[in-house]
């Protein structure tokens, strides 16, 4: 895996262990409003399979990212806001080894570039470290519980779970996936591809307030 990827084993490795880790915490993390976590999946799982399609390969893992997507879509029938059940730790927990696996499966076997699931996961990956790192900065307890995400914020702005989750499911459509269908096609404008996508995410992060301390709004 390590070589498929361009990187020595001393370095993959542990960036391998590291992003799975950190994207199993950061479903946790953003699994705080109705629908966000499934749709996000969705989005991701979904957008892997028509990119995969788009570029006419063909795998297990097609198959794979196919039922994840199925079950995703059937859950989110009943997580829609108003939610009447609810993912919890484990469930959104788990989305998210899944699809840390999914990406690192896929790009091992030249199924989708690593780049490619990294822009599809924009949303959660920009505003889960952006909240982080601010509030590591600001020498607040970065590991105790906050409402200081930017979809917490948007959300309570709206008054509305389902207009927050609903911005999500545009970005991901209208802005990420056409960027990951370009990393897609030309892998070796990955790294610029995903600056792009995510400095636009950065920036609306920072001007809805993502990581503040919440006493400031």
């Amino acid at each position: 895996m390590p070589g498929s990827l361009g990187l020595p084993e001393w370095l993959a490795y542990p960036l391998f262990l590291i992003g799975i880790v950190w994207l199993l915490n950061l479903f946790n993390f953003m699994d705080g409003i109705d629908g966000i976590a499934g749709s996000e999946a969705l989005s991701v799982t979904g957008g892997s399979m028509l990119l995969i399609g788009w570029l006419g390969m063909d795998s297990v893992l097609s198959d794979w990212l196919g039922v994840a997507a199925a079950a995703t879509a059937g859950f989110l029938l009943w997580n829609w806001p108003p939610a009447k059940i609810f993912m919890g730790d484990v469930g959104s927990g788990f989305l998210g080894y899944l699809l840390a696996i999914f990406a690192l499966q896929s790009a091992n076997i030249g199924l989708l570039p690593i780049w490619s699931w990294l822009i599809l996961l924009g949303v959660f990956i920009v505003d889960a470290t952006l909240t982080l790192a601010r509030r590591f900065l600001a020498g607040e307890a970065w590991y105790s519980a906050h409402r200081s995400h930017a979809y917490q914020i948007l959300s309570r702005r709206w008054r509305s779970h389902r207009r927050a989750t609903l911005g999500v499911l545009v970005i991901n459509l209208v802005w990420l996936l056409p960027l990951a269908a370009l990393a897609a096609a030309r892998p070796a404008l990955g790294v610029v591809l995903t600056l792009l996508a995510y400095l636009p995410l950065i920036l609306l992060g920072l001007k809805i307030g993502a990581g503040r301390p919440e006493s400031n709004g």
